[in-house]
């Protein structure tokens, strides 16, 4: 069945890592119109609005990481807020905040039934409390969803893991810290980096990461756009340079649309802070349309 309902909730989250800013990546999103460019790709949308979310000031640490019980208190309101959304008529889309929303949008994924994850991202988000150099909880919700991390976090919605290694695939990676690149390789994951990408090209690895989830009738995308090369999208608090081309990202959002298997899709890290003119939440914009269905032709 073709998918032309959208959901829209937002997270602005800037719990899990340093950097103000970010908690105003679901406004920027949605002043570069996202609703009125949907509603003209012929969808129906139902936005939610935004999941509260207390400041940092008002939050601590548990364990050497930061904010953490205000992280795991917000991920449980994402889970609880999309859980009566999800349906095969509707596609939701999750705006960030950082990438620690991902511990409820994707508990909220496999709640409603079997589901695939693309991890697209500069890093690894594999990083455990021992093995993190920051203590940011954003370098590591991955590593949550597979049930490595602080028990807060992995309980997220309901008790354990919500994933097994097989289940996911990650696709942009170029800058990875020592303990993530051990455990990546320990656990088996399925990881395309920028040079898999530069030697066959995107259309043979966007296919590749597919084949990877074939199993699957749902795939949940989760999208940093530090993903992009910051000269595409320089509103992003952790920007490493190699990355992604237009074209690519684009390419990579229209292949993932023919396969009708998307459901659920994140857009994080948008900081307007750091950003120029509004163009990288313009960007993640247009490749919500390129996700949805937008072509040349």
């Amino acid at each position: 069945m073709q998918r032309r309902k959208v959901c829209l909730v937002g997270v602005p989250m800037d719990l899990g890592q340093n950097r103000r800013g970010v908690d105003m990546g679901p406004s920027a999103i949605r002043y570069a119109g996202l609703g009125e460019r949907l509603t003209t790709l012929g969808y129906e949308i139902r936005d939610l609005g935004n999941v509260p979310v207390p400041v940092p000031e008002a939050t601590s640490g548990s364990g050497g990481l930061r904010h953490l019980p205000a992280i795991s208190a917000t991920c449980g309101k994402i889970y609880e807020t999309a859980g009566d959304c999800y349906d095969e008529e509707t596609i939701m889309i999750y705006l960030g905040g950082d990438h620690s929303i991902s511990i409820g949008t994707v508990a909220s994924s496999c709640h409603a039934g079997p589901v695939g994850l693309l991890w697209v991202d500069a890093h690894g988000d594999f990083n455990t409390p021992a093995s993190s150099p920051s203590g940011n909880v954003h370098g590591m919700p991955l590593a949550v969803l597979l049930g490595d991390g602080a028990q807060e976090l992995v309980d997220v919605g309901y008790p354990g893991p919500k994933l097994s290694p097989a289940e996911i695939v990650l696709l942009g990676v170029r800058d990875l810290d020592p303990g993530e690149q051990k455990a990546l390789v320990e656990k088996s994951i399925n990881v395309f980096t920028m040079r898999d990408i530069d030697e066959l090209g995107m259309a043979s690895i966007a296919r590749q990461a597919l084949a990877r989830l074939s199993h699957f009738d749902r795939i949940h995308i989760s999208f940093d756009m530090d993903c992009l090369e910051p000269s595409v999208a320089p509103g992003v608090g952790t920007p490493v340079p190699g990355g992604l081309s237009y074209r690519e990202a684009h390419l990579l959002m229209e292949i993932l649309a023919e396969s009708g298997k998307v459901s659920a899709v994140d857009i994080v890290e948008v900081n307007p802070i750091l950003d120029d003119g509004n163009r990288t939440a313009d960007m993640a914009v247009k490749l919500l349309e390129s996700l949805l269905g937008k072509r040349i032709l």
